[in-house]
């Protein structure tokens, strides 16, 4: 079995073979990738040696020791996040090889092609069609909300293969070519100015069936191993102490006296005290990931997450008082990630609003939550067993 001191050895190996000084960053992280430092616990030949998730961390810190270059993960949060471990677990040996290295340095960047201006809380609802034809399908339809749909060069996608059954039953999931001629990519402005999202239309999109991920039907299912490690990615972040959003606030507290009264002082203490309760839960849900895949419990952290942003981000407003109004930089721009913490407190309050949405709204993580976490007695839906092409829209 592959143990830490394994890991130091072969890590030693890697940089000795490609000092990071002098190589090239793409080819040290393509060596990284077949040495099985990629993800240490992928199986060999995919980028990992089949040892335990929690020993990434050994890796991690000897290439940061030695100023060895990452694959900046942030900036294709959705394809090592999300596509990833959904291709590990029900992806083809021939699409395993095919897509997981480039998405892990990076050469391949990836979005999401899930929500719709019809059906975002009840995904399930989608009306994008995939129809079959010869040896693959074509598909028409719109997504909305897609982050990074600008810079990237695939998508997981999922569709309607057949209206005729229930909701959950009829989707199929898909691994899309964003290059292709039918897809039309258009930005949406938000409110902090950036377009950072998305919508996209699909035209006689055409997909081969080599391109399908898991079984004709069985879409919603493998969407729900995407949708958990979304949760999972969004919620339970590793962070250090006073790292995320609680930084900030903290840091104007401790240098600006001036601005400090009781009130905000117990506010800021019963944050601060939540911020680091919710990191830690995160620390906790990763330990539990290395033994398996993540499950309904990171519904749980990606609320916490949604609320405790603004709630502080609303506070460190308040504190800077007049300054807390004001905005740094309204600019129409198509950012490749999303910097909570480099801008001002204006962009953090106003970006913070869209975290009760993006990854699930809270109402439905709240079900979720009490229905897949608690036990407690589902709600009543009236549309489960109906044919989809049935259901009022």
């Amino acid at each position: 079995m592959t143990d830490a001191a394994e890991l130091q050895r072969r890590t030693a190996d890697l940089l000795a073979a490609h000092p990071p000084a002098t190589t090239d960053r793409l080819d040290f992280l393509k060596a990284r990738f077949d040495a099985g430092l990629a993800w240490v616990h992928y199986p060999e030949g995919l980028g990992g040696l089949g040892a335990a998730r929690s020993l990434q961390a050994v890796v991690d810190a000897e290439l940061e020791a030695a100023g060895a270059p990452d694959n900046d993960p942030r900036r294709n949060g959705i394809g090592l996040g999300m596509a990833a471990p959904t291709i590990l677990k029900y992806g083809t040996d021939e699409q395993k090889q095919r897509f997981l290295k480039p998405l892990w340095t990076g050469e391949e960047v990836w979005c999401q092609l899930f929500s719709e201006p019809g059906a975002g809380s009840d995904l399930a609802g989608l009306g994008t069609r995939a129809v079959r034809e010869g040896d693959g399908w074509v598909v028409n339809g719109q997504k909305v909300w897609t982050s990074s749909a600008h810079n990237a060069r695939w998508a997981i996608l999922i569709a309607r293969t057949d209206p005729d059954v229930p909701k959950h039953a009829g989707i199929t999931y898909f691994l899309c070519d964003m290059t292709d001629p039918g897809v039309d990519v258009r930005p949406l402005r938000q409110i902090t100015g950036e377009a950072e999202f998305n919508e996209v239309f699909l035209t006689d999109v055409r997909i081969p069936d080599a391109h399908r991920l898991g079984e004709i039907g069985d879409g919603w299912r493998v969407a729900q191993t995407t949708l958990n490690n979304e949760r999972v990615a969004i919620g339970g972040m590793r962070l250090p102490r006073e790292g995320g959003m609680i930084g900030p606030v903290s840091k104007t507290w401790r240098e600006r006296p001036e601005l400090r009264t009781h009130n905000l002082h117990q506010r800021l203490l019963k944050l601060w005290v939540e911020a680091e309760v919710a990191r830690l839960t995160g620390e906790r849900l990763r330990q539990q990931l290395a033994l398996g895949q993540p499950g309904p419990e990171g519904a749980g952290m990606k609320l916490a997450f949604a609320r405790l942003n603004q709630e502080i981000s609303g506070l460190e407003v308040e504190l800077r008082g007049e300054e807390g109004l004001l905005y740094d930089d309204w600019t129409m721009r198509r950012p490749e990630l999303v910097d909570f913490v480099g801008r001002d407190a204006g962009y953090r309050y106003l970006r913070s609003k869209g975290n009760s949405i993006e990854g699930g709204t809270s109402e439905v993580l709240l079900n979720i939550v009490a229905e897949r976490v608690l036990g407690l007695p589902s709600e009543p839906r009236t549309d489960k067993d109906v044919a989809w092409k049935d259901l009022a829209r």
